[in-house]
């Protein structure tokens, strides 16, 4: 079972991902997606959704790990995803 890390500010939610899982299972994120070179922070109102679907359609078992911060995430700071 893997664990991914469940980012949360106090309007927002993100779930980091691979971004070679990403592509392994197929999934072309929205813009309200971010993005760095090895992870994309899936947008937990539509993306993050389709993603635990993908993983469930294949099998595959997963924990979140809640990371929650009191001020803007960082990853606002992050390219979008498409960008």
């Amino acid at each position: 079972m893997t664990e991914y890390t469940y980012h949360q500010d106090p309007s927002h939610g993100w779930i980091q991902v691979p971004v070679s899982e990403v592509v392994r299972l197929g999934l072309t994120p929205s813009r309200y997606s971010y993005r760095n070179a090895e992870s994309v922070f899936l947008e937990e109102d539509a993306d993050a959704s389709k993603w635990a679907k993908a993983k469930r359609d294949a099998g595959e078992q997963f924990t979140l790990k809640d990371a929650h911060v009191n001020y803007d995430s960082f990853i606002r700071n992050l390219p979008r995803f498409g960008d």
